[in-house]
């Protein structure tokens, strides 16, 4: 009796295991991710810059933060490209047409995503091409193909030259700043 329970013991774990092996199978399981289509871009608050006249040529700096978004999910890369108008007091008193300079680009990946660091080969400083109405725009910051995928946060870096013979007042000028594609 004791080999008849073992035997029907053993034939009931071998059904088992051919019975799981049975039904076993395999699954595809596929993906699609596509882009949102777009490279967006977006500026933080109104630059300001403060100085104080006291006869000798000064340098003052100030950034721009801007949010650039590349979620097209094509790596063909992308530019950033600048221009301004120049710096006007509205009194008929301007500063240089090459007193704005850009000294770097900081670059960052926006937090809660994954980015591949742009591969920038624009080289510092770069003046910013300036006039009445707004000229020919420069690559202010590049990215290669393959790279800059993801959201950042680029922050420039500007410096305005300040001649020490300027007159006093508010100066202002009009920053254009533009994500285009390719490298």
């Amino acid at each position: 009796m004791k080999q008849r329970i073992i035997i029907f013991s053993g034939l009931a774990v071998a059904a088992l295991a051919l019975a799981a092996a049975a039904v076993a199978g395999t699954v595809t399981a596929t993906a699609t991710v596509s882009g949102a289509g777009s490279l967006a871009l977006s500026n933080g608050a109104t630059a300001t810059l403060t100085d104080t006249l006291d006869g000798t040529d000064q340098t003052v700096g100030y950034t721009l933060p801007l949010t650039l978004t590349d979620a097209r999910g094509t790596g063909t890369g992308w530019n950033l490209t600048v221009t301004s108008t120049t710096f006007n007091d509205g009194a008929g008193h301007t500063l240089a047409t090459g007193a704005s300079s850009i000294a770097s680009v900081s670059m960052a990946c926006v937090a809660g995503g994954t980015c591949t660091n742009a591969t920038n080969s624009i080289t510092y400083p770069l003046t910013m091409p300036a006039a009445a109405s707004a000229p020919a725009a420069v690559k202010l910051f590049n990215s290669a193909a393959t790279t800059g995928l993801g959201r950042f946060t680029l922050t420039p870096t500007i410096n305005v030259s300040i001649p020490g013979n300027s007159y006093a007042g508010s100066y202002t000028s009009t920053i254009t700043v533009a994500a285009v594609s390719g490298p």
